[in-house]
């Protein structure tokens, strides 16, 4: 059935009128009959043990109701949910501490009162004494187990898979480049406009009692689901609804301890309670996103032809898995392909738990993450061979006649035309007038860069969704969704759909989502799969309403229901457009139930269930122009064009919002955005004037322009662009300010790119550089320059060097710095979490240890031949050459450390090792005394 007209139109938003007028209904606008509040007490401290909890005081606060902690609802055995998943190990974690918190922001306890001020204040009095433990923050640090979090597991380690595919060992040996890079993406906090919020009222009978449930939340359904399940809850007993939900970004479509616990306050006092979440609270409490930390090596051929990627990737989990913890981390190896021909990938994931704030689900879900090592991966191919970016890009992209397109991940492309979206954004974004400019401007002393990003991601996830039409005897028309818009516009897409295939207008229809009890079942908004698998439910519904129209109009007008159409709001017989029926009569004569055609039912309603058969792969191609200020490491975009494709599109100006939030939000990625833990393991942004969201003035003008490549994977042709934005401008920015630091020598920095770091990073490459070396990486830590500084002001002339892993030999390295192997061996960097430890080989540098870690407050470890022979296991003398047949790599496991290179000549150890001293006195059998720590 041919669906057209409305469906591509430019239609406004038909969800906005009553937001702009104040009439939303948001669950913190919800007021019911003796509700009382409340307030959670959530641990100041990462890791510690719980003394004593004493009540006491806040139960002496005039209004206080009651105070709860774990001693409370242990009997009830409240536990928070996640996804089981082969081979994950996940802790249990309850709603409240119980004899350990995990991570800073844990609820502790619960206090509610009369009024939400009270219960503010009596969280402030109830007094808890920690007993305070080791904080593992740095996920390399935590997935050594010196720190077990969760004793039950025995491991930091939740979950280790290789992602294999192709013969990686052969791609890499006969590659005329390799390139590798460590990336490190920060967390990310998701920030909706609407924090999260709860109220649970609950209705007492002589049978079972009523559980109704109000909730800020992405998947009504779920939380029905999970609630039955920890509450003993009759699910026909149970209600829940998400009235107008103001964003979520992946982060509501967890099951949260407060979602439990206020029902179960509610079941348990016999009286409303109302949960709302403060802006501190969503830093602290609410799932994160991002926070990975990748060593990845692409292998390439002189031309540009990308054959291989190996590596590992170590995504950290927060202290407790959420319902989406699980399954976000897996999607980045299997999509870290992107749009490009790759024969062989053999990627290590190892997802670590840590004493932060679970981590989960954020606009792109995993989708990001790959983009960005992919991306940034084909800039540095193309900086080492010296070719243009964009010809890199052309060179490996899956062309149009491959599709569907098997990745050597097994994840199967729908359609595509790579090629063509990245020649439009080059066509629209004037590519090579920049470029031109670029020289010319270098030449005035100004830096500006280009950067690209060309991806692709998975959208449309089922298992399937829910769809129902219902025209109302007044000839207006109900839609029912399963999927639960809050933001999107996605209301006004179903509207669309619904209108054109039932031919009324827009206005005649009203779309219902988010209440269980009107919607029997549903997968909530995620993975950008409301319009691909809750649109086309809801079509199949549409399309069996009409078809019932239109056998109820041929009854009517004597005619074969082949030979009817449909225009106008009226139903004619083909060819005799006089004989008709008007949409209005069609509905009386369904609703009077006495001229149907025989063996029809009254009414006109109809429900869907749809399953796709696969996921759908919408792509695009980003460009963007930067100048950077050497002065102050300011970035300035100057200009950004995206040219996506999300297959059929629905509705442009729908498509051209979720384009506008998803940059501005990677746009935060790139430029500004951190989470931030002190060494104690606090929230260091812990409100918006520590973390910075991008402002309005720092988000540019974009132009945005689309390709069309339509899925057969659904009748829509749709594919989703929820989280396109997201996905492909973060590595196109980033691009772009490497790309004009290249006159600095600065190769990468890692996000956010902050001014400081910018600005150091140019700094410390106005110092007199050395030759350029494959695989040789100037200082560019903050604290390493501090020690490089530090060593100066002692006197020192030792240099500070951080090798990559491609350097060979020790005379390579030598060479690269134009000095001697016996300069080399005089500074080692060793990894203590994410920070850099000097170890100085005992005589090489004839400073005052003490004084120097003073000066830095880096940990300094004094190393003599005994502590060499011991991490080694050879002698100062007798390390044999690299590719002897006995290496040192093979006296440690690899996995574990994951050091990267041995240097060998002349019998002179020099090795980096990414671990900490404490490991490696695990590991050697060696003493702190030998360490000298």
């Amino acid at each position: 059935m041919s669906i057209a007209g409305l469906l591509g139109a430019r239609v406004r938003r038909i969800e906005d009128p009553k937001l702009l007028r104040g009439e939303g209904s948001y669950v913190a606008d919800l007021k019911l009959p003796g509700m009382v509040h409340v307030a959670f007490v959530r641990s100041p401290l990462a890791h510690a043990r719980i003394l004593r909890i004493d009540p006491s005081p806040a139960l002496q606060l005039p209004g206080v109701v009651a105070v709860l902690t774990w001693e409370s609802v242990r009997d009830a055995a409240l536990f928070v949910p996640t996804t089981e998943t082969k081979g994950f190990k996940a802790p249990e974690y309850p709603v409240l501490a119980a004899e350990k918190v995990h991570y800073a922001g844990q609820p502790v306890a619960v206090v509610v009162a009369e009024d939400p001020h009270v219960a503010a204040d009596a969280a402030s009095l109830v007094e808890v004494e920690y007993d305070p433990l080791l904080p593992v923050l740095d996920v390399e640090e935590a997935k050594t187990d010196h720190v077990v979090l969760h004793e039950t597991l025995g491991t930091n380690i939740a979950y280790s898979r290789i992602f294999r595919g192709g013969d990686v060992d052969k791609v890499f040996a006969t590659a005329e480049v390799t390139i590798r890079q460590r990336f490190t993406l920060p967390r990310l906090a998701p920030v909706p406009l609407e924090g999260r919020a709860v109220i649970a009222s609950y209705i007492r009978a002589p049978g079972p009692g009523s559980l109704a449930v109000w909730t800020s939340t992405q998947v009504p359904h779920d939380v029905k689901r999970e609630l039955a399940k920890a509450l003993g809850i009759a699910a026909n007993r149970l209600r829940v609804v998400a009235p107008d939900v103001g964003g979520g970004f992946g982060s509501k479509l967890n099951v949260y301890p407060e979602e439990i616990l206020v029902p179960f306050l509610a079941m348990r006092l016999g009286r409303p309670v109302k949960w709302v979440e403060e802006r501190r609270e969503g830093f602290t409490a609410t799932a994160h996103g991002r926070a990975q930390v990748a060593d990845l090596e692409l292998a390439a051929t002189r031309d540009g032809r990308i054959l291989g990627i190996r590596g590992m990737i170590l995504a950290d989990l927060g202290a407790y898995p959420l319902l989406t913890t699980p399954i976000v981390p897996p999607l980045t190896p299997r999509m870290l392909p992107g749009c490009y021909r790759i024969e062989a990938l053999e990627v290590r994931l190892e997802m670590v738990y840590t004493t932060a704030t679970p981590t989960g689900a954020y606009r792109g879900a995993g989708r990001p993450e790959a983009a960005y090592y992919i991306e940034r991966l084909v800039d540095l191919l193309a900086r080492e061979i010296g070719m243009d970016p964009a010809e890199v890009r052309r060179r490996n992209f899956i062309s149009p006649e491959a599709f569907p397109y098997t990745t050597v991940t097994k994840l199967t492309y729908d359609s595509g035309n790579y090629a063509a979206a990245l020649q439009k954004a080059l066509e629209v974004g004037e590519y090579n007038a920049w470029r031109r400019r670029q020289e010319e401007l270098r030449k005035q002393g100004r830096h500006l860069g280009i950067g690209l990003s060309t991806y692709v991601e998975i959208c449309g996830f089922g298992p399937w969704e829910y769809g129902a039409v219902r025209v109302e005897a007044d000839g207006t028309v109900c839609v029912y969704t399963g999927t639960s818009p809050h933001g999107q516009g996605a209301g006004t897409a179903l509207a669309q759909i619904t209108a054109e295939t039932l031919g009324v207008p827009i206005e005649k229809v009203a779309v219902i989502h988010g209440d269980t009890d009107l919607i029997p079942h549903g997968f909530g908004t995620g993975g950008s799969r409301t319009l691909a698998v809750g649109g086309s439910a809801v079509y199949l519904a549409a399309s069996r309403v009409r078809e019932k129209m239109v056998r109820i109009a041929a009854h009517l007008l004597e005619a074969s229901p082949q030979d009817i159409l449909l225009e106008g709001g009226r139903f004619y017989v083909a060819g005799s457009p006089d004989r008709a029926v008007s949409f209005q009569e069609i509905v009386d004569a369904a609703y009077e139930g006495e001229n149907l055609p025989e063996d029809m039912e009254p009414g006109l309603m109809a429900s869907a269930g749809f399953t796709p058969e696969g996921e759908t792969y919408p792509f695009g191609a980003h460009l963007c122009v930067v100048e950077v200020d050497p002065e102050t490491g300011g970035v300035e975009i100057l200009r950004y064009v995206a040219v996506d494709d999300c297959g059929r599109v629905i509705n442009p100006l729908l498509v051209q919002g979720q384009l506008h939030g998803g940059i501005a939000q990677a746009i935060g990625e790139a430029l500004y955005e951190g989470v931030v833990y002190n060494e104690a393991g606090s929230l260091s942004t812990g409100t918006l004037a520590e973390y910075p969201i991008p402002k309005a003035t720092q988000v540019p003008s974009f132009t945005l322009d689309r390709t069309e490549t339509p899925t057969a994977l659904n009748p829509l042709g749709a594919k989703g662009i929820g989280e396109a934005g997201t996905i492909g401008a973060t590595p196109a920015v980033v691009n772009a300010v490497l790309d004009a630091l290249t006159p600095f020598g600065v190769r990468h920095l890692d996000v956010p790119l902050w001014p400081e770091k910018v600005w150091r990073a140019i700094r410390e490459s106005s110092r007199p550089s050395p030759p350029e070396h494959e695989g040789f990486n100037r200082p560019a830590h903050p604290l390493v320059q501090r020690v490089q500084e530090a060593l100066r002001a002692l006197g020192s002339q030792a240099e500070v060097i951080e090798f990559a892993e491609s350097t060979r030999t020790a005379a390579d390295a030598a060479r690269a710095v134009g000095t001697t192997v016996a300069q080399i061996v005089k500074s080692l960097i060793f990894k203590a979490g994410g920070e850099p430890v000097l170890v100085l080989v005992s005589g090489a540098n004839r400073v005052n240890v003490e004084k120097l870690q003073g000066l830095v407050g880096v940990p300094i470890a004094k190393a003599d031949a005994e502590w060499v022979r011991q991490v080694t296991g050879f002698s100062i003398g007798g390390v044999p050459p690299v590719g002897h047949r006995r290496p040192m790599r093979t006296f440690m496991d690899e996995d574990l450390l994951q050091f990267p290179e041995v240097w060998a000549a002349g019998g002179t150890p020099n090795a980096v090792f990414k671990t900490s001293p404490q490991e490696l006195i695990r590991l050697t059998g060696a003493t702190v005394a030998d360490l000298k720590l």
